[in-house]
């Protein structure tokens, strides 16, 4: 009981501090996700993440994780996919530091750094049918190797040409061949990478290949591509530790680039801030991480998401950071259709999973857990059950089914008994109990109640 008492006090606390409800940033809450890499594809953008251990004292990361989301607000964990262990040249189990998939011909393709067992700097590419996998690493070798070669940024063009650009303390690109996993023509420094034109004022900073401090441009590490009326925008972490986000344009992908400033401030309880941007369904997102999250800090940091839109010159607006993030979804979600419980726009004390491939759960849930959808449109048509698949060793719990706040109507109360296995699931219904029909759009709040051990596993749900 001690235990459950001490749980439900942080829970209410936690509660009172991220404002009940409001709280978005950041956008994944189940692990850390450092380094989002968003990707449009049809009308999903999937979410090409790191992962900090919780327990990192530095960069601790071992493998790369995707979400996915059609309405930028529920984020649907879609698995731990690849890890160094996909390269068996690479060090294992550390050094699983920026990434960003895409999509060409059928065919997917991700692109990570890793350290290679000698403990140089490489680049690798692992290859799928799906974004859920199976992945494999691509060609067997890195791609390239050197000092500083580190998060990679993938952009195809408008004439198809793809082109990869990346670099800690130096900047390179080079442009691939048709087969995404082979250079065309080498590659090399981007033109005006040491110029203050193309990158912003010199400042000093430590050269880790020479040993030494050097007079070196704004532009850090982490870049981003993309094109915008018939403009290149790179855009990057800058100006050293701690960084912030500038960027820079260029009529030709060759250059000339021009510092254009800064986009967004230093990250909040973090030194460094790295990301990208994407327009979907007509609207303009900024993504980046920081360390908010409880038991969050520079080396355990997690993905976030601003909207934004472009100046009427093209140019980026300064972007401030927000605890609420995005504020109106892109479409509502369908309750009357199976939902995986991992799709979340915010949750406390839960992890998924960490598995690849295609079937997730939620895990590790306590008295005082909790999940919220966003935007859940019951339409006219009234419900009247609600239906989960979970899964318990033990004792088994109770997931309360609250709409539009934590200490909302209890609409449906769902009796989760021992099933004899933590993957052993069991469907269970309960009746909709409210004073007045359910219709039109609503948040829906999960809350797990039960004894002080781990309570059960949560797959799916859906109303009826």
């Amino acid at each position: 009981m001690k235990k459950t008492f001490a749980r439900l006090m942080a829970l209410s606390a936690f509660t009172l501090m991220s404002g009940s409800a409001m709280a978005q940033n950041p956008i994944i809450q189940t692990m850390f996700s450092p380094d989002p890499a968003p990707f449009v594809y049809n009308d999903t953008v999937f979410l090409f993440v790191g992962h900090d251990e919780d327990d990192a004292q530095y960069f601790s990361m071992k493998d790369w994780v995707l979400y996915s989301t059609d309405d930028m607000v529920n984020w649907t964990y879609r698995g731990t996919q690849i890890s160094t262990a996909t390269f068996e040249w690479a060090k294992q189990g550390d050094r699983a530091w920026a990434s960003q998939g895409v999509e060409r011909n059928g065919k997917w393709y991700w692109y990570v750094c890793c350290n290679t067992n000698e403990g140089g700097d490489a680049l690798a590419i692992a290859v799928a049918d799906s974004p859920t996998g199976p992945w494999k690493d691509a060609i067997g070798k890195p791609l390239a190797e050197g000092f500083g070669f580190i998060d990679p940024t993938v952009f195809i063009d408008d004439d198809g040409r793809a082109y990869l650009f990346w670099g800690n303390k130096g900047l390179w690109y080079g442009e691939l061949n048709d087969d995404m996993i082979s250079f065309k023509n080498g590659y090399q420094e981007v033109p005006g990478y040491r110029d203050p034109k193309s990158f912003g004022e010199l400042q000093s900073k430590m050269n880790w290949a020479k040993g030494r401090n050097e007079m070196m441009t704004q532009y850090e590490e982490g870049p981003w591509l993309m094109k915008r009326n018939g403009v290149y925008i790179l855009s990057y972490p800058a100006g050293g530790v701690p960084e912030h986000m500038a960027y820079s344009t260029a009529p030709t992908i060759n250059g000339p680039w021009t510092y254009r400033g800064r986009i967004m401030n230093e990250s909040e309880n973090c030194f460094t801030i790295h990301g990208g941007n994407i327009e979907f369904k007509g609207r303009h997102f900024m993504f980046y991480h920081n360390g908010t999250l409880p038991n969050g800090e520079g080396f355990r940091r997690a993905a976030c998401v601003e909207e934004f839109q472009f100046n009427e010159d093209g140019s980026f607006p300064f972007i401030p950071f927000t605890k609420e993030g995005i504020r109106k979804p892109v479409k509502n979600l369908n309750p009357y259709k199976r939902t995986e419980a991992e799709t979340i726009a915010y949750s406390y004390g839960l992890k998924t999973d960490r598995r690849p491939g295609t079937d997730h759960f939620i895990t590790n849930v306590h008295t005082g857990d909790w999940i919220k959808v966003r935007s859940v449109d019951f339409g006219e048509q009234k419900p009247s059950q609600f239906i989960a698949s979970a899964a318990s060793a033990g004792k088994g719990g109770m997931i309360e089914v609250r709409l539009d706040n934590l200490n909302g109507d209890v609409i449906a109360t769902v009796q989760v008994p021992s099933t004899g296995g933590e993957e052993a699931w069991k469907t269970i219904e309960a009746k909709i109990r409210s004073r007045k029909p359910i219709t039109g759009v609503h948040d829906v709040y999960f809350l797990f109640r039960g004894g002080d051990k781990e309570l059960f596993n949560f797959d799916w749900w859906c109303f009826k």
